[in-house]
């Protein structure tokens, strides 16, 4: 064991015997924690845990995938088990039912689970920023959001719709009657095709897709000077995204499961360091999880995700406030095409708290770790075809 995991076990050790506090905003009551699991991290039998994804095997998710690989959760105590996610699956659902101890999950996604009853808190707030784009041909002209009027406009439901309405909303247009709105698929063939004018995409994924087809005008790639992107958080209807969520009844009540939460998000965010710091790596170990698209494709992943995770001014995992705020009144007040919107009230008990990502955070920096970020820079990343 490195001199670095030796004190990650060490404090880790330690963070189990800090009373856990599991409030957030004071409406909930403090719960404590004890050194009843402690023991797993200086070599007693492993817990066994399970984290839902919630998608695909790819480098959205390569911090945990580099901290099971790495071995930071066995060194943490835990026997982690990654559940793949995909297109049936609800991760917040899996884990209110009781299949799962935590799950990474889209903010305005889980809270509207919550309001129907998923008991689940936010307990790391991994991604800082959102990575949603509307992304068109750039002879579209299409730069702001008040440039969609009159446009076909893709977008792929399913709660995903949301910064794009509250974007067209904010610029004074009704999505209802100023757009015409199509069902997009999770991939850029309608907007390659020309079928629609802007498509949805995650500039982590779908963005390198189009960047790795061919212009039929060249027979090269396509470049980004070909097209344009509307960035919601410089809209300003950016919400929070990928999050680890935990199971709510267990933070106020377990013990052990308190103490086991720091652990895993200690661990957790040492993954999210580690692919900050050595992306190629990170690469290679989702590529031989088995990821759908290749190696180019989850470099160039793994490089925005840590965009979106770092910096992390306050410490990884920790919710800013003015962002959780953001995406709560974008999720009471924009409606979708059915003119429904994702939460009908304020979110009520314990949605969120920072308790467990500090004392993470504590652990980390008390073993020589980086928990902000502050000097990361994203590197350059050359796509090939189909993302091999």
């Amino acid at each position: 064991m490195s001199r670095f995991a030796s004190r990650i076990v060490c404090a880790l050790a330690l963070a189990a015997s800090v009373a856990a506090i599991a409030a957030c905003g004071g409406s909930d009551n403090s719960s404590s924690s004890t050194t009843s699991s402690a023991g797993a991290a200086t070599g007693g039998k492993l817990t066994k845990v399970k984290l839902q994804l919630q998608w695909f095997t790819q480098a959205q998710f390569g911090g945990y995938f580099a901290a099971l690989q790495q071995g930071f959760y066995k060194d943490a105590g835990l026997d982690v088990q990654i559940l793949e996610g995909g297109t049936d699956i609800v991760p917040q659902t899996v884990l209110a039912q009781g299949h799962a101890d935590y799950a990474i999950a889209w903010v305005p996604k889980a809270l509207q689970s919550r309001e129907q009853g998923a008991g689940i808190t936010d307990v790391g707030q991994v991604f800082q920023r959102s990575g949603t784009l509307q992304v068109s041909f750039k002879d579209k002209n299409i730069t702001t959001a008040a440039n969609l009027k009159g446009k076909k406009v893709g977008n792929w439901g399913f709660g995903n719709e949301f910064e794009l309405f509250a974007g067209m909303t904010k610029a004074g247009l009704n999505p209802g009657k100023d757009v015409t709105l199509a069902q997009q698929q999770f991939d850029m063939q309608a907007l390659l095709k020309g079928d629609i004018d802007a498509a949805q995409a995650m500039i982590y994924n779908e963005y390198a897709q189009v960047l790795e087809a061919k212009n039929p005008k060249t027979g090269q790639l396509y470049k980004p000077a070909d097209f344009n992107e509307i960035d919601w958080n410089t809209e300003g209807t950016a919400m929070l995204q990928d999050a680890i969520w935990a199971n709510t009844d267990k933070l106020q009540s377990d013990k052990a499961y308190q103490d086991q939460t720091v652990k895993f998000l200690t661990a957790s965010f040492k993954g999210w360091a580690f692919c900050r710091d050595n992306p190629e790596k990170c690469r290679d170990i989702v590529v031989a999880k088995g990821s759908k698209l290749g190696a180019s494709h989850q470099l160039w992943q793994m490089n925005e995700i840590n965009k979106l995770v770092w910096p992390s001014p306050n410490g990884i995992g920790m919710v800013d406030k003015s962002a959780w705020d953001q995406t709560v009144k974008i999720a009471q007040s924009t409606k979708n095409a059915d003119g429904d919107t994702v939460l009908t009230k304020a979110p009520e008990g314990l949605a969120y708290t920072n308790d467990y990502a500090q004392k993470a955070d504590v652990a980390l920096k008390e073993a020589g770790g980086d928990t902000t970020g502050t000097d990361f820079k994203p590197i350059t990343v050359q796509l090939k075809a189909g993302g091999a």
